[in-house]
């Protein structure tokens, strides 16, 4: 699939009397293509070729729900809910401009249609809650104290550098990374975390000749062919086999992220082990499957999926929203003691030693700890007696049980594995 805003723009499949689908392209949605009756099962036919170079393939599980075509399981909306039906041509993208003024504001469109499993995919006819509900809060100004009113109405200019007044914080949310930042990353488990299958074989396994075992006397080539491999690292498109099959409970169109087991991880301060990185290499689709084996298509890679890579159930993960505050005032940094027991960054990204705006970091804290969404001021440890240094922010895109993703907003100075973090 397209990383960043380029994947958001998602074309709802065909609303045809036959399952079809057709498939995003980056920055428009595809063209629906208008076919006469007698042509609808040749145009199922056809329909690999015209997805192939694309970077994901729609469902293959679709059923009938109603009067159309879906692979999801569409629940009733809840009452008194604003509810759109999709239509030929929508977009989760177009949809968000639409009803909540700006398209990137997708995901908080997806989070609320749970139901929709890949948000690559959504089908017409299925309904889609729009409404934005807020909560109703009382009005802090009708509570002050008499004679409040003129502190609050003072003039805030005389405000510190990096304070934000209540309208600048009140700004836009925006997305606080990308796609590829989470399914691009990884986390730190165990050091033999166990998988549920992985990937056993791939296609060009039988694609080189065993040469060592021509006939003496024959042709110089041999019919036979050995277990070397014509290409080692795989990418979107390329058949793989995987171990489970039917009897491990797999089914055609469950997907799943390939993961390689790297390195192992020491705490920077303290010196301890924290675990083993995993890293996501990309995903696969499950197109059939046997009783002890599978066959898989490779619909996503971020780096090349080799066999022997683990895999997991693939969980869709919503880009989150923030809204981008100011900097901690660089004259009013955290006292040194409040960042003892703080999170650090405990890797970077492909292992960097200097970090920056963008850089991709992984914290020793998990899914207990830190959510999705959260802002940390970024700080270095200064010598004895001198107060931390403000190096920047950084943003936590993706939870996992001991480690979390997260991804520099911004910073002064360079950041590096070490650096201590304070929630803002």
């Amino acid at each position: 699939m397209s990383q960043g805003s380029d994947m958001n723009r998602l074309t709802a499949t065909r609303s045809a009397t036959l399952p079809d689908a057709t498939r995003p392209q980056p920055g428009l949605p595809r063209r629906a293509a208008v076919l006469a009756a007698a042509a609808a099962l040749l145009a199922l036919c056809l329909l690999p070729a015209v997805v192939a170079d694309a970077a994901d393939v729609p469902p293959r599980d679709l059923h009938l729900v109603g009067d159309h075509w879906t692979a999801w399981d569409p629940p009733a909306p809840p009452a008194g809910a604003e509810v759109h039906v999709i239509e030929r041509g929508d977009t989760l993208w177009d949809l968000a401009g639409r009803f909540y003024s700006d398209p990137y504001l997708w995901p908080q469109l997806w989070e609320q249609n749970q139901y929709v499993l890949d948000a690559h995919w959504i089908y017409p006819g299925d309904p889609l809650v729009v409404s934005v509900q807020v909560e109703e809060v009382d009005n802090l100004a009708d509570l002050a104290p008499p004679g409040d009113e003129a502190a609050a109405e003072e003039d805030d200019s005389g405000r510190g550098s990096g304070i934000l007044s209540a309208a600048e914080a009140a700004g836009a949310p925006v997305p606080l990374g990308s796609e590829s930042d989470i399914y691009c990353s990884g986390f730190i488990g165990d050091a033999e975390a166990e998988f549920p299958f992985a990937i056993i074989g791939s296609e060009y396994e039988t694609l080189s000749p065993d040469l060592s075992s021509h006939i003496v006397g024959g042709p110089a080539y041999s019919t036979t062919y050995g277990t070397d491999t014509v290409r080692y690292g795989m990418m979107n498109g390329d058949i793989v086999y995987l171990d489970g099959g039917r009897n491990g409970g797999m089914q055609p169109g469950q997907m799943f992220t390939a993961v390689a087991r790297q390195e192992r991880i020491r705490h920077p301060v303290s010196g301890r082990t924290l675990g083993t990185f995993y890293r996501f290499l990309g995903r696969v689709r499950v197109l059939s499957v046997q009783a002890e084996t599978a066959i898989a298509e490779i619909v996503h890679t971020c780096d090349p999926v080799t066999v022997g890579s683990l895999l997991l159930p693939f969980e869709p993960q919503p880009v989150p929203l923030g809204r981008m505050g100011g900097l901690r005032p660089i004259n009013y940094p955290t006292a040194a003691e409040n960042l003892a027991d703080a999170p650090i960054i405990v890797r970077s990204e492909d292992n960097l030693l200097t970090l920056g705006e963008d850089s991709v970091v992984y914290i020793d804290r998990g899914e207990e700890d830190v959510v999705p969404g959260d802002i940390f001021t970024i700080y270095r440890m200064n010598r004895p007696g001198l107060p931390p240094v403000v190096l920047g922010e950084l943003a936590v895109l993706a939870v996992h049980q001991r480690s979390a993703v997260a991804r520099i907003l911004y910073s002064r100075y360079t950041v590096r594995v070490g650096d201590r973090l304070e929630l803002k």
